[in-house]
């Protein structure tokens, strides 16, 4: 059982699944390696002078990786929500968490399919949208969304804070206690 499960690993997913896992979170984190990030070049990346898409989701995968989150390339099919516990079914397994942070970019059918709230979305070719309030949560508890599918701005900055936001809020749901995470430079 996992504490957070995310479904996505593109700059929203996988920054949540950095914050999740940082804050000692078990954390999976479920991609199909179909995401438009991967097409992209970026030069609008804060921190970064130019970057490929490709690049970028490899290097956001690394640092997830490196403060255990556990990535399993895979296709989501199914979400269900059974008392507290949420199961996401894939192409090969099923998976149970306690929180679920879907982030699959311009993608909402999955979600459509277990009863998620869905809007109109705003950005150009987004035709649908999670309906999420500003904590990045759905109308089933437990359930999240961040990054373009919540319907925040495609930009790989915008959606990487938007995950990073949800991650936090998750993480201070789970603890109880509002969460914060600041480093500070080693001597």
């Amino acid at each position: 059982m996992y504490d957070v499960i995310i479904i996505g690993a593109g700059p929203s997913g996988a920054s949540a699944a950095i914050f999740t896992a940082k804050a000692g979170k078990k954390t999976l984190l479920i991609d199909n390696d179909k995401g438009v990030t991967k097409r992209a070049w970026v030069e609008n990346h804060y921190g970064v002078s130019e970057i490929s898409g490709p690049d970028l989701v490899e290097t956001g995968l690394k640092q997830a990786e490196k403060f255990g989150t556990e990535v399993v390339e895979d296709t989501a099919t199914a979400v269900s929500k059974e008392g507290d516990v949420i199961t996401v079914t894939t192409e090969n397994g099923s998976y149970q968490g306690g929180h679920l942070i879907i982030a699959s970019g311009m993608m909402t059918t999955l979600a459509e399919a277990a009863g998620i709230a869905t809007k109109d979305g705003t950005e150009p070719r987004i035709k649908t949208v999670f309906d999420v309030n500003a904590q990045g949560k759905t109308n089933i508890e437990g359930i999240w969304a961040a990054g373009t599918c919540a319907g925040v701005s495609m930009h790989t900055i915008i959606t990487a804070g938007d995950g990073a936001k949800v991650a936090i809020n998750v993480i201070s749901e789970l603890n109880g206690d509002r969460y914060v995470d600041h480093d500070v430079l080693k001597a």
